[in-house]
């Protein structure tokens, strides 16, 4: 990774073609590829926040889809999660769009089991929010939140 970008949490794509790093420190999703002879390469970082954002932001978490088609990371800070495609070419990302977390924090976030929901643990606002995933598109869709202290971690 680039000097200074904080490396948190990785996640796989599901043909196991290229590895997403999710930079705390940087607030960046970095693609890596494996070469031929085995090594590992950074390929190129993507930012997860808009480009007129300049207030403290520290990345937490990363999913992809089951299908390989979306990712999703949270921003502490800018209290979002950012939504990229993934080009199934050459694992490149498409900035889709940002999804307010409705609180702060984003801390840890998780996909349903069938893709179909994404669920946000804020730790500072003390509330899990509920989206509905668009399959196609992979945007969010707001549909509820419940109150829970501190919330760190969501496991389906």
């Amino acid at each position: 990774m680039a000097e200074g970008a904080g490396p948190r949490h990785l996640t796989f794509h599901p043909t196991n073609k290229w590895i997403y790093v999710v930079n705390e420190l940087d607030c960046t999703v970095s693609l890596i590829t494996q070469s031929k002879d085995g090594l590992y390469n950074l390929e190129t970082s993507y930012s997860t926040l808009p480009e007129n954002f300049t207030d403290e932001n520290y990345c937490a978490d990363i999913h992809i889809t089951s299908d390989g088609k979306f990712i999703y990371a949270s921003n502490r800070g800018h209290n979002s999660i950012v939504i990229y495609e993934v080009n199934q070419m050459n694992g490149s990302l498409k900035f889709i769009g940002h999804e307010s977390t409705r609180g702060e924090w984003p801390r840890n976030f998780s996909l349903s089991s069938d893709d179909n929901y994404l669920l946000v643990a804020n730790q500072h606002t003390n509330n899990i929010v509920s989206f509905k995933r668009n399959l196609a598109t992979g945007l969010l869709e707001y549909i509820g939140q419940i109150e829970a202290p501190t919330p760190v971690c969501i496991l389906f």
